[in-house]
């Protein structure tokens, strides 16, 4: 079974730092792309940055210049490092994981979603 582990969330005050983490486990054949994700009360989740197996980034057009994400492949773990943090990025952050196995029906590579349990950050004023 697949698990996804974050740590790092917390409070901080406005312009402060936080480094998410969170770490893949379990058995199975790759991963094709991990990142983070946020979500308020009442709000629909939304995309904070994700990369790709190969390296590709996509963030949030309103979080560029202050978050970062990086990955460890060798430890299936991905990273979110939050700079300048703001009262608006208060909200639960969820890694997300995209994991590959092998179809035992054709030997085909399959792939699915996997989600950790969140983790929560307070931006004080």
């Amino acid at each position: 079974q697949v698990q996804l582990v974050e740590s790092g969330g917390g409070l901080v005050q406005t312009g402060g730092s936080l480094r998410l983490s969170c770490e893949v486990s379990g058995r199975f054949y790759g991963i094709n792309a991990m990142g983070w994700y946020r979500q308020t009360p009442g709000k629909q989740r939304e995309l904070v940055a994700t990369e790709s197996s190969r390296g590709r980034q996509r963030y949030a057009d309103s979080l560029k210049g202050r978050f970062t994400i990086s990955t460890d492949n060798a430890k299936n773990t991905v990273y979110l490092q939050m700079n300048s943090l703001k009262p608006e990025d208060t909200a639960d952050y969820y890694c997300a994981a995209e994991i590959q196995y092998i179809n035992n029906v054709d030997a085909g590579v399959d792939a699915y979603d996997y989600w950790g349990q969140g983790t929560q950050v307070t931006v004080s004023s």
